[in-house]
């Protein structure tokens, strides 16, 4: 997923949980999303306990954790 596609599923506004990646039209931020999934809750859980997202938003919170992974590599390869 490009740069494109995740900024038509999230956004960074510092008025909205202090600046932290969220998905587009709502409170739930990308790390949130990360931490349910590590913690072994099925996306199938998380759909039906946060109507609002859908699969992509979750796959895009994942391209976006990877992206940004890539991103610190480069830097630290600098």
């Amino acid at each position: 997923m490009g740069n494109d596609e995740l900024s038509a599923y999230i956004t960074i506004d510092q008025g909205i949980r202090f600046g932290k990646p969220c998905i587009k039209g709502t409170r739930i931020t990308v790390n949130d999303i990360l931490q349910w999934l590590s913690e072994g809750i099925p996306v199938e859980d998380i759909l039906d306990d946060y109507p609002l997202l859908k699969e992509q938003h979750i796959r895009a919170a994942l391209a976006f954790a990877a992206n940004r992974e890539e991103i610190i590599k480069i830097v630290a390869i600098a």
